[in-house]
């Protein structure tokens, strides 16, 4: 049986690289859905849709293939688009897109998709609660503030503190408010504060709670 071990949590809380480190002690596949959103957006921004356009942006979304490795690139349509959806432009209309409830019904069609052929580690805003809210595994990542901005000023260096502040502000104001899936705590969801913590000790935390849910995994 597959198995599906969900992580939500805001930017900058570690979920990718938290999911990535998980997904390769257990042998699953990891699921970066945030990467899904930025191909779409990437995708708007190549082909001209305008991002004030719902209707244009689902059928983008719907008609959009989408791939995922198991080194963790991203493909559209066929192209490795992994660097390219990492920019800051597409990095803003990626949290537009994710608004719009027809992206997002597109998406969680694929994301389940996925995890009908293998178990998965999938990180994002709404796995635990949306995706699959009878997911075995959940897990609900957070971090201070101060934290989280000095992880993403390590990632991006050339970016100045002060703008990735605002970003991660601006970033948890429409995911916690949006009317679509916005971004909360699943009643049945682990909650891990990261503040102050190793990689290496949340990924223990993490594969501890697996392994007391998931009876086959109790020995990874």
């Amino acid at each position: 049986m597959n198995i599906v071990i969900a992580i939500d949590g805001p930017a900058g809380a570690g979920k990718s690289t938290l999911a990535r480190r998980v997904s390769k002690r257990l042998g699953y596949t990891y699921i970066d859905t945030g990467a899904m959103y930025r191909a779409v957006a990437l995708g708007a921004l190549r082909s001209g849709v305008e991002l004030a356009s719902a209707s244009e942006l689902e059928r983008l979304a719907i008609d959009s293939e989408l791939g995922l490795d198991a080194e963790g690139r991203v493909f559209l349509n066929g192209s490795d688009i992994s660097g390219d959806i990492r920019t800051p432009e597409v990095s803003a209309s990626a949290s537009k897109v994710a608004a719009i409830g027809g992206v997002r019904a597109a998406l969680v069609d694929k994301q389940r998709a996925m995890a009908q052929a293998m178990s998965v580690v999938m990180e994002g805003r709404d796995i635990g609660t949306v995706v699959f809210p009878d997911a075995p595994v959940k897990i609900f990542l957070d971090a201070d503030p101060a934290a989280r901005v000095n992880r993403r000023a390590a990632e991006q260096p050339e970016v100045d503190a002060a703008h990735l502040a605002k970003q991660i502000a601006e970033r948890d104001a429409r995911d916690r408010g949006r009317a679509e899936s916005p971004l909360v705590q699943a009643d049945d969801a682990v909650y891990l504060d990261t503040t102050g913590l190793s990689l290496d000790e949340v990924e223990e935390r993490i594969l501890a709670i697996v392994r007391e849910r998931v009876p086959n995994e109790r020995n990874k």
